[in-house]
């Protein structure tokens, strides 16, 4: 038996993958996180299924309710909202896993910062402006940073920032980046992002404090970075016409000749 640690999303029902979806429906036993995960994605359970969220349980708990599916040789959905490669706590719970000896695998999920963009209609690398996206987050009490990994270690790269967690500390945030990135750097607030009620604000690092809503707390994300307003940047080289690529040979000696 198996434990499918699933990444639900970032909020819309059906911003889940199939594989996701069938697994759901497969599985007699379902953990979720409450807090995060739409109810709505739980009608992919099968009938009958035992459904538990996990939002007021331990980590222990959590295992030990994992541990009792096994025995009864039940697989296990495990679903988390967004993807499971950030800040899902996932890891604690495979290493425990592996020294249990139960199997496990993990179907990835649409990510919060990839749906925030998609509502802001932004690309958040664009040539000769950003060509990295750095997904970090402020200091917390939960999981503190390495002393390397700063905001403004961050931002003198460049780099699009996609600051999770950290809508609480937005005054620490804003402090950190204007000497940096300047007060007149964009950027955007996008709360629950791909959710019925989504909230987004768009801004400036002078502005952005006084442009959120008190509504905009704990899921929020703050992108920030040049790309998100820009409008002077280069076209692309993958599309020029005169750009010589495998799919469209060019000229009489091209890189990768028609096989044809």
């Amino acid at each position: 038996m198996t434990v499918h640690f699933i990444g639900a999303g970032p909020g819309a029902p059906d911003l889940l993958t199939l594989r996701g979806r069938d697994l759901i429906a497969a599985c007699p036993v379902c953990l979720y996180a409450g807090s995060l995960v739409p109810k709505e994605i739980l009608t992919h359970c099968p009938p009958g299924a035992q459904i538990i969220n996990t939002a007021p349980m331990s980590l222990d708990d959590i295992m030990a309710t994992i541990q009792t599916a096994h025995d009864a040789g039940h697989d296990i959905a495990r679903l988390h909202s967004g993807d499971l490669s950030v800040w899902s706590a996932m890891g604690e719970q495979l290493r425990r896993l592996r020294a249990l000896g139960i199997p496990y695998d993990v179907t990835p999920g649409v990510p919060s910062f990839a749906a925030s963009a998609a509502a802001l209609g932004a690309e958040l690398t664009l040539p000769g402006l950003a060509q990295s996206v750095v997904l970090t987050r402020h200091a917390g009490r939960a999981s503190p940073m390495p002393p390397g990994e700063t905001l403004a270690a961050f931002a003198a790269t460049g780099a699009t920032l996609a600051i999770h967690l950290s809508i609480h500390a937005l005054a620490d945030v804003v402090a950190e980046l204007t000497p940096i990135l300047g007060e007149d750097c964009p950027v955007a607030v996008v709360w629950r992002a791909s959710w019925p009620d989504q909230q987004i604000a768009r801004a400036t690092l002078a502005t952005i404090q006084t442009a959120i809503s008190p509504q905009m707390e704990r899921t929020a994300l703050i992108l920030v970075g040049r790309a998100l307003a820009a409008e002077g940047f280069d076209d692309s080289r993958l599309y020029a016409a005169d750009y010589d690529r495998r799919y469209r040979p060019l000229g009489t000696d091209p890189r990768f000749p028609d096989p044809t």
